[in-house]
C-alpha cells in the first residue's frame, strides 16, 4: 500500500514563541468583510444578517463589536458603518500573536527567485524572511530552483506544507533532486481575499479563479456565493489574468497586499475555511550555506533519510537514534510506497541526488524516505553522533541544511 504520513513533533505552527530580538505585533491577524451579496446570509458562518447587512466572513455573530477570530480586541481599521464586527469564528478561538516585522535577514543585494507572478504569496514570503532582496518571477518551482543551479540567483524559496494542506505540497521531492542546501526557514500567515474589478460588486461575481490550493482551502465560502470555480497556476497570476482581461464577472483570490499591487478591489477579506493558515517557506541556495549561524542560535537540521524496507523499524530507529540524546525532533515524514495496493496507488520512487557520489553527482531512487527536522546543529557533537548511527542501518542519508530556527508566524497585514 502506498502512503504518505507525517507525524509533526513541535506545535510552532500553531502556538509561535516570544519573539526574540524583533518588534512583533501583539495582535491576531484581523479580517474584514467587504461586501455585500444582496444581503444574502453569511459567508461560511450563522444564519443571522450582520447590523449593516455585511457579509461576515466565516462566522460570527457579530453582536460584540471590534471582536477578532471570536476575540473582543478591538483590531486595526476594518470598521463597517462606524461599527467592527467578529470574523472568522466564535468565542472558542486561541487568540495568538502574529508579527508584521521582517524576519530578521538582510537581503540587500541578494535575488530570490519565486514561482508564480508579483503579488504572490512566495514573493511576499521571500520579502519578509529577506527584506530588501529583489524577487525574480518563475513559472515553476522547477525553473526557480533551476535558477539557483545556474547562478542567476542567489536564493529560491518553495512552499513547503501548510496547517490546512499538510506536506501535500511535494516541493521537498523536487528538493532532492537538487545540490542546493535550506538556508532559512520563515512561516507566513496566508489569508485570502476575494478581488475583482474596480466597481464590480460581488453580486455579479459569477466565476472564481485562484490557484487549485486556494480554491479548496476556500471551498466553503465559495460554495455559499455559488460561484463557478476555475484554477489557474497561481493566486497572483488569477490576479494578473482578472486586471489584463478586464473580467467583468470575475473574481480571483489572492492577497490584499496583490490588490493593492493591481489596483484592484477586495470585495471580502478572511475567504479561507479556516482562521488559522500558515505556511512554511524555505529558502534555498548552493552549498556550503552562505546563513552563518549565530554562537546562541536555536538551530535547525534537516535531512532525509533513505532505506530499502521494514519503514516501522527503521523510524523506531530514528527516533531511537534521537531520542537517546535528548535531541527533539520537529518533524517526521513517512514516505512509503511499498506497493502493496495495485498499480493506481502507487506514487512514483522518490529521487534523491547523491551528492556524495564519486564522481558526478547522481540521482539514485528509492521507495522508503523519511523527512526528518530535528533541533540542534548537524555539527553538534549530539547531532553528528545520532547522524551517524542512522547512517549504520539506513541505506542512504542527506543533509539538507542546517539553519536558524524561525518559530515566528508574519503577517501580510
Amino acid at each position: 500500500m502506498a502512503y504518505t504520513s507525517s507525524l509533526h513533533l513541535s506545535k510552532h505552527l500553531l502556538l509561535p514563541k516570544a519573539h526574540r530580538g524583533r518588534h512583533p505585533s501583539s495582535r491576531s491577524p484581523s479580517f474584514v468583510p467587504a461586501a455585500r451579496v444582496n444581503g444574502a446570509p453569511h459567508v461560511n458562518g450563522q444564519a443571522s444578517k450582520s447590523p449593516n447587512g455585511k457579509v461576515q466572513i466565516n462566522g460570527g455573530d457579530g453582536k460584540k463589536a471590534g471582536a477578532v477570530n471570536g476575540h473582543g480586541k478591538k483590531g486595526p481599521p476594518g470598521v463597517l458603518n462606524g461599527k467592527t464586527h467578529h470574523v472568522n469564528g466564535g468565542h472558542d478561538r486561541i487568540h495568538l500573536s502574529v508579527s508584521t516585522g521582517p524576519g530578521g535577514q538582510d537581503g540587500a543585494g541578494l535575488r530570490v527567485a519565486y514561482q508564480g507572478a508579483p503579488g504572490a504569496y512566495s514573493e511576499f514570503a521571500a520579502k519578509t524572511a529577506l527584506p530588501g532582496c529583489e524577487t525574480v518571477p518563475c513559472r515553476a518551482f522547477a525553473d526557480a530552483l533551476a535558477a539557483v543551479d545556474r547562478g542567476i540567483v542567489d536564493r529560491a524559496i518553495l512552499p513547503v506544507e501548510s496547517t490546512m494542506e499538510g506536506t501535500a505540497l511535494r516541493n521537498y521531492d523536487l528538493l532532492l533532486r537538487h545540490d542546493l542546501v535550506v538556508a532559512q526557514e520563515i512561516n507566513l500567515f496566508v489569508h485570502y481575499c476575494l478581488l475583482a474589478m474596480p466597481g464590480v460588486r460581488a453580486a455579479e461575481v459569477r466565476r472564481v479563479i485562484s490557484h487549485p490550493m486556494a480554491l479548496a482551502h476556500c471551498g466553503r465560502a465559495l460554495a455559499r456565493l455559488g460561484v463557478d470555480r476555475q484554477p489557474v497556476e497561481d493566486t497572483a497570476g488569477a490576479v494578473e489574468m482578472l486586471r489584463s482581461n478586464m473580467m467583468l464577472d470575475t473574481a480571483a483570490i489572492a492577497s490584499p497586499r496583490a490588490a493593492d499591487l493591481y489596483g484592484l478591489d477586495v470585495l471580502a477579506h478572511g475567504l479561507q475555511d479556516e482562521s488559522w493558515n500558515v505556511t512554511r517557506f524555505l529558502l534555498l541556495s548552493r552549498p556550503p550555506s552562505p546563513v552563518e549561524l549565530p554562537a546562541d542560535a536555536d538551530a535547525k537540521t534537516s535531512m532525509v533519510v533513505a532505506h530499502r524496507g521494514g519503514s516501522m523499524a527503521v523510524v523506531l530507529k530514528v527516533l531511537s537514534a534521537f531520542s537517546s540524546r535528548g535531541i527533539n525532533m520537529s518533524k517526521l515524514e513517512i514516505i512509503n510506497n511499498e506497493g502493496g495496493g495495485g498499480a493506481a496507488e502507487l506514487r512514483p520512487p522518490v529521487m534523491i541526488l547523491d551528492t556524495g557520489a564519486r564522481g558526478a553527482p547522481t540521482l539514485r531512487s528509492f521507495p522508503h524516505v523519511l523527512y526528518v527536522d530535528c533541533e540542534g546543529a548537524a555539527d553538534d557533537p549530539l547531532v553528528r553522533d545520532a547522524i551517524k548511527e542512522i547512517e549504520k542501518f539506513a541505506v542512504f542519508v542527506r543533509i539538507l541544511g542546517c539553519y536558524a530556527a524561525d518559530t515566528n508566524v508574519y503577517d501580510l497585514q
